[in-house]
């Protein structure tokens, strides 16, 4: 191609305020890797993230006149991802897809206006589609062939392949990306594909289900050159392996990296590592997000989480002790009556949980559990796989009661985080009036 210009596209989460957005903001990571990748090999890439961008993306798109576009996103962000790729086609450009959602959900891409969909992590097909390569040679793609849909096979891979992801666009836009307080947070990824096979969660299955993790030193020193200060490490459970985690703490010390820490990790590990929980502490870990899921055991086994009860309320408390932040994640199962809802409240207040996050079961697209719901769905609208919104009729209560008790406990947990001066960059008033409104405006 001699056009050698590149737009690598992130569309907004959503377009109201409701998704909370200003509260976590993501670094595009994805995008960051493959600008890296391209910009090494000649081509000239531009980043077009609309979580923070003021300037529409029509403009950019015209203004740049790429050769391609490239746009990647979750399943709430199908919508926009069509619809960007729709002007783009209509503008005359190469589109490609990727991201999560199309690893999982490739066919609901298969349009006129959309020429290829990427169905694994890896991001060199990127670069053989753009240099010409034939598309039956490339592995982890679906194309077209004479109007019909080809996909060819999808493979594993290598983490460690990846380049080192340019963050120029990050630097400059260090006063939107963010978890919660942590301002600028920028984002490193040190494997792919969770180790565990929770029933509700499709993270286990991507990357072909292989789980690939880098060498820690590199990451290390990954870290070390970033010019930020909060780092979140984005894995699926960053807390596996001890050895591994012990060589990272001797890493960081040895280096003497300053800096503060988001990651996730499992209940049943940080039970059974106080003394590792200590020593993470001490080299800065900040936020650990814990799948607690439940306040009741019986949600934990149909969950598969291959832990219990007694295991979430010693995480917490070891949390607590060494002064870590804890962020208590919770699924509000479809069976639920008031009385659960109000358990997981009772739960968090009991145990001193400072930081709750409270998720609506949702069977994912594409998932044995899709199947499982497909009589009781009340949406089939992908902008409603956000967790926030009812996608399968509730079992007791109608879906507008659901809403309610949801919306009550949700009410609760920002009253309760606005009396213990949490969270005071978030304009609670704006929030707790929508949840106030969405009491009754919901599923009706």
């Amino acid at each position: 191609m001699k056009n050698r210009t590149v737009l690598l596209v992130h569309p907004e989460v959503s377009r109201t305020k409701y998704d909370f957005a200003g509260i976590i903001d993501n670094e595009p990571l994805e995008l960051e890797y493959i600008f890296a990748m391209l910009k090494n090999s000649g081509w000239e890439p531009y980043i077009w993230d609309g979580q923070v961008e003021k300037q529409p993306f029509i403009k950019r798109l015209a203004e740049l006149s790429p050769a391609a576009v490239y746009i990647s996103g979750r399943t709430r962000q199908e919508g926009f991802m069509k619809e960007y790729a729709k002007a783009s086609k209509a503008s005359g450009t190469l589109t490609m897809i990727g991201g999560l959602h199309a690893q999982r959900c490739y066919s609901r891409f298969f349009t006129d206006y959309i020429d290829f969909v990427f169905t694994g992590f890896d991001i060199a097909p990127i670069m053989e589609i753009l240099s010409g390569e034939a598309p039956d040679k490339i592995s982890s793609v679906c194309w077209k062939r004479n109007g019909k849909w080809t996909m060819n096979k999808a493979k594993p891979s290598d983490i460690s392949a990846l380049p080192r992801p340019d963050r120029s666009y990050f630097y400059q836009h260090t006063d939107r990306y963010r978890y919660l307080e942590l301002l600028p947070a920028a984002h490193v990824r040190t494997a792919y594909c969770c180790p565990y096979k929770c029933r509700f969660c499709l993270r286990n299955t991507l990357n072909c289900g292989c789980y690939s993790a880098r060498d820690i030193a590199d990451v290390v020193d990954e870290i070390h050159s970033i010019e930020c200060e909060n780092i979140y490490i984005i894995d699926d459970d960053f807390l596996f392996g001890e050895e591994r985690l012990r060589e990272f703490i001797r890493l960081i010390r040895q280096r003497n990296i300053r800096k503060r820490y988001v990651c996730y990790g499992r209940a049943d590990f940080i039970a059974a590592h106080p003394d590792l929980m200590r020593e993470l502490k001490s080299i800065g870990f900040y936020y650990v997000l814990v799948g607690l899921e439940a306040a009741d055991e019986r949600y934990l086994e149909s969950y598969n989480k291959r832990s219990d009860m007694e295991a979430n309320v010693k995480a917490v408390s070891i949390l607590n002790d060494v002064g870590i932040n804890v962020m208590g994640m919770f699924i509000v199962d479809l069976d639920f009556t008031g009385k659960d809802f109000r358990r997981i409240w009772q739960w968090v207040r009991k145990n001193k949980l400072r930081h709750a996050a409270v998720s609506i079961f949702t069977p994912e697209m594409n998932s044995e559990l899709i199947s499982e719901y497909k009589d009781r769905l009340v949406t089939r609208d992908p902008a409603h796989w956000d967790y926030l919104h009812v996608v399968a009729k509730p079992e007791k209560l109608s879906v507008r009661r659901y809403y309610f008790h949801y919306h009550i406990l949700l009410i609760r947990l920002f009253v309760r985080a606005w009396r213990q001066g949490i969270y005071d960059f978030v304009d609670y008033g704006f929030f707790i009036k929508s949840f106030l409104k969405n009491l009754f405006k919901f599923g009706g």
